[in-house]
């Protein structure tokens, strides 16, 4: 059992928990993006046949990375932009740790 700090969140993908470093003023930033990634990544599961977490996470971040780029080019501010890079960035490098 892993203990979560006072810095770290914990978030659950794909009925995998992970614990996140993250500052208290984006902690609900962070969980609803992991829940963003949680629900694409259950779509990609059940409408393929790719059973592949890793293969899963690429294909969630590249839609999600496809949907961000669609929003930069309809106008959405450069500082949400990058606030969800980072928080995916975050949540993708919790997830190499977790499968090695």
């Amino acid at each position: 059992m892993t203990t979560v700090t006072e810095n770290q969140e914990q978030i659950q993908i794909l009925d995998r928990n992970y614990n996140i470093s993250c500052p208290a003023e984006e902690k609900a930033s962070l969980h609803e993006s992991a829940n963003l990634l949680d629900k694409k990544m259950r779509e990609i599961r059940s409408s393929s046949k790719i059973s592949n977490v890793e293969r899963i996470a690429i294909m969630a971040a590249l839609n999600i990375a496809h949907d961000l780029i669609k929003e930069r080019r309809s106008g959405m501010s450069l500082e949400v932009v990058e606030r969800l890079e980072k928080i995916s960035g975050k949540i993708s490098l919790a997830l190499d740790e977790e499968s090695k």
